[in-house]
């Protein structure tokens, strides 16, 4: 498989100016003991502050923005003034994958999430103990197809921000969240979950998801759900969890890989996506061919094995692989600027309640520093 089309490269953090990007970050709820809870009243402190489809599950989400500098603010601003609310309410945010050990983390009532727990039986119950970044950037006019492959290639870069290597107080992978929501969640359903292969043209992609929409109708009315109750909670693209999307209701590719992480984190790889974007647009595109790397020429997407090869070094072993951390580089991530807060959590298992519950409120600290700090750097 290859493609190439010929275009200067530019791809500076400055040619990305003017690139629509959001993110959707998910944190959990805690009091002041540790103990999952409802968030209550944080849903008021700002908007863009959303509950999940779980009681301890707080989103936080901003608006497109046309700049670092931009989207930099407003998370930030959303997420200081869920913060002091979050005080005067004795709660905490827990920058965290999942929440470390078992509790139970209960649903809140909703239609679509009963007909999931239909079709997807038990195992959704993983489901329940993920917390995740979703980026957000605008599909390029022209470019969209190799955007969304060249968002494929870049799905091991989600080892940067592995957040928690824990599940029910056992150690599962050093990214647990992603081994939960890919591995086990959707194993009965073929193809969901997953990272899908490169695609040639949107009319692929619609057709992929056409399948995969047939496929969720049909487990579902096995399961005894009925069509008018499908129909009425999802479409073709609701009806599909898969790692990088188009999303034609926003306008953009979605990457939904990333654990939830520290605010500083998360802001530095929504950047570099958008950068990214800007050398997609710019430059040479070739697929399914070399090692693949972004360089001052041109994006060279790998053939899709070696894609889901460093995507299980990104999910099991982390930035401990070597052969990731040199194609993360080649990719053009800066892979020391990062420090996953999963390789600091790591080597206690298993982990105990009152230990789990200690370090959400040591980690929720952490997350309000990097707020606090950031803010001041920025007001600075």
């Amino acid at each position: 498989m290859g493609q190439t089309r010929n275009r200067r490269v530019g791809g500076t953090d400055r040619g990305a100016e003017g690139i629509r990007r959001s993110v959707e970050v998910e944190y959990w709820v805690v009091d002041e003991r540790g103990r999952l809870t409802e968030p209550g009243a944080l849903v008021e402190a700002a908007p863009g502050v959303e509950r999940e489809f779980v009681e301890p599950l707080l989103e936080v989400k901003t608006t497109p923005c046309t700049s670092e500098a931009e989207l930099r603010t407003e998370l930030l601003g959303r997420l200081g003034a869920v913060l002091d609310r979050a005080d005067e309410l004795d709660r905490r945010l827990v920058p965290l994958g999942t929440p470390i050990a078992a509790e139970s983390v209960a649903e809140l009532p909703a239609e679509r999430t009963r007909i999931q727990n239909e079709v997807v039986g038990e195992a959704f119950a993983h489901v329940r103990h993920c917390a995740g970044t979703h980026i957000h950037v605008e599909q390029q006019p022209g470019s969209a197809v190799d955007q969304l492959n060249t968002f494929v290639a870049l799905d091991p870069a989600l080892a940067l921000v592995n957040s928690s290597p824990y599940f029910e107080g056992q150690r599962l992978a050093a990214g647990a969240r992603s081994e939960l929501y890919r591995r086990l969640a959707y194993d009965g359903l073929p193809h969901q979950g997953r990272l899908w292969p490169y695609i040639r043209s949107v009319e692929e992609w619609r057709r992929r998801l056409e399948r995969r929409h047939e496929a969720f109708v049909t487990a579902a009315l096995e399961a005894g759900v009925d069509r008018t109750a499908v129909a009425g909670s999802f479409d073709p693209e609701s009806a599909v969890w898969t790692p990088v999307q188009f999303r034609e209701t926003f306008g953009t590719v979605e990457w939904r890989s990333p654990d939830t992480a520290l605010p500083s984190q998360v802001l530095r790889l929504a950047s570099r996506l958008a950068s990214v974007v800007d050398a997609v647009r710019r430059g040479t595109v070739r697929m399914g061919a070399g090692e693949g790397r972004i360089d001052g020429s041109e994006v060279v997407l790998p053939p899709f094995e070696v894609v889901l090869e460093r995507v299980d070094e990104a999910i099991h072993e982390g930035l401990d692989a070597a052969p990731l951390r040199e194609y993360l580089d080649r990719m053009g991530f800066d892979v020391d600027a990062y420090d996953p807060l999963a390789n600091e959590l790591d080597g206690r298992d298993p982990v105990s309640p009152s230990t789990a519950r200690d370090l959400r409120l040591e980690y929720a600290d952490r997350l309000h520093r990097d707020v606090r700090r950031a803010r001041s750097l920025d007001a600075d």
